[in-house]
């Protein structure tokens, strides 16, 4: 009986050596097969990555004619526009031109009507006729008092009475012959004459309307000759010059439109204390009189060391650019100078940090960490130091 108790105690202890040895064979393996994934982990951490760049991602730092500059906007309006408007109070008769009609200088645009002038002007010319008639009989009553003078039949007194009969009657024609003028005049005021040649911008009256003394009738601009008013920042009018040139955005039209500074105002505007500078452009297609414009007025230009806007990287407290350096990317920080635009690109130049031939990324390379090698491409890494950058041509 003691011989089978004590069977059951060996053959549990024999079992849990044995689960024993089991389990520490598979912690060893475990391990060895965790130390072997962090060794591959280190090695591929440890294994240099290179990234490879195109042709396009790559500009050299070069020297540029740097055109600093002043953004405008306004409004382009026609510099010769004019109202027709009523001389005279009337209806109007006719009108013969419609929006958008070409007219010419001195062309007749329409009519009022001229009834009650033509009254006047007949009541004129009678009252004209009847002076005339008294001033002929006051003429031969003073013939007549200078015979009987000499004759001695009537005294000088009569004679000075008639000779101021005549004067009267003189005065009294001139008046009548002035008021036949003044009707013939408004006579004339009754046709509407366009003053200068260009295209009818608004018809602001339709025949059969009475018009007042001076309304609009008609509006005629000329767009040959355009101008945008813009105001300029007190800061900036004084690097402002008569004739700077300027390249304006249209609205609706496709391709740039060149400008100049025509005139600046003397006097800056009351509240905003801006300073009106007009801008002349010369009519093109597609321009119209009230479409809303920006553009860019270059104040000067000079040769210095700019890079794209595009390529200055600011995700950092300091600007800086990422320098191709031995084969691998230099976080560079650089000191900036003024903005301007260089071969049509918005530029900045750098006056510290960068040197002219050093080769930089453009913002097309996207996030490069410091550090990282690159594989430059055949042609730019053997032309890099002589090439011109190619955002910058």
């Amino acid at each position: 009986m003691s011989a089978l108790k004590i069977r059951p105690r060996w053959l549990l202890v024999l079992a849990a050596l044995l689960l024993l040895v089991l389990g520490m064979r598979w912690m060893s393996a475990r391990q060895a097969t965790a130390n072997a994934a962090q060794a591959a982990a280190s090695a591929a951490s440890a294994a240099p990555t290179v990234m490879e760049l195109a042709e396009q991602d790559l500009l050299t730092a070069a020297m540029v004619p740097l055109a600093r500059g002043l953004d405008v906007s306004g409004t382009l309006k026609a510099a010769d526009s004019v109202f027709v408007k009523a001389k005279v109070a009337t209806e109007i008769k006719t009108l013969l031109v419609r929006e958008g009609d070409a007219v010419r200088a001195g062309q007749v645009l329409g009519q009022l009507d001229t009834t009650e002038f033509e009254l006047r002007l007949k009541q004129a010319e009678q009252q004209a006729a009847a002076a005339k008639a008294q001033l002929e009989i006051a003429q031969r009553q003073l013939s007549n008092s200078k015979a009987l003078v000499a004759q001695g039949f009537i005294s000088p007194t009569a004679l000075d009475t008639a000779a101021s009969t005549e004067a009267g009657a003189q005065a009294t024609l001139l008046a009548a012959q002035a008021g036949v003028d003044l009707a013939k005049k408004s006579m004339a005021d009754a046709r509407l004459i366009a003053p200068i040649s260009g295209l009818v911008s608004q018809r602001l009256a339709q025949p059969g309307e009475r018009v007042a003394l001076d309304a609009r009738i008609l509006e005629i601009v000329d767009l040959s000759h355009l101008e945008l008013e813009a105001a300029v920042a007190p800061q900036d009018a004084p690097a402002l010059r008569t004739g700077a040139k300027a390249s304006l955005t249209v609205e609706g039209v496709s391709t740039p439109v060149a400008a100049r500074v025509a005139r600046i105002n003397p006097s800056a505007q009351a509240g905003s204390r801006t300073v009106p500078a007009y801008l002349s452009v010369a009519g093109a297609a597609g321009l119209r009189n009230g479409l809303f414009a920006k553009g860019w007025i270059e104040l000067d230009q000079r040769q210095t060391l700019a890079v794209p806007l595009s390529a200055l990287r600011n995700d950092q407290a300091q600007p800086y650019l990422v320098v191709a350096a031995k084969g691998k990317a230099e976080i560079r920080t650089v000191t900036l100078g003024v903005r301007g635009q260089a071969g049509g690109q918005d530029v900045v130049e750098v006056t510290k940090g960068l040197q002219t031939g050093e080769t930089y990324l453009a913002a097309s390379a996207g996030l490069v960490p410091a550090g990282i090698a690159l594989k430059l491409p055949a042609k730019a890494a053997s032309t890099a130091a002589a090439a011109t950058s190619p955002a910058l041509r």
